[in-house]
């Protein structure tokens, strides 16, 4: 009986193991793809101000 409940354990502890795998993988996807939109979100706004501030910069009023 002892060897089935260690069989039973393990097979328990294999299959949790799969499952944190699978939701750690799924949750590193997700947060790839969200720090993908938010560095193409924020870089083109970036670059706009930038060339925006640096046309004004020069000019003096005239």
């Amino acid at each position: 009986m002892a060897g089935e409940n260690d069989k039973s354990a393990k097979q328990d502890r294999s299959s949790r193991d799969d499952r944190l795998k699978s939701a750690l993988r799924e949750n590193l996807k997700r947060r790839k793809v969200q720090a993908r939109e938010r560095a193409a979100i924020t870089d083109p706004s970036q670059n706009d101000d930038a060339s925006l501030d640096e046309g004004t910069a020069g000019k003096t009023g005239d």
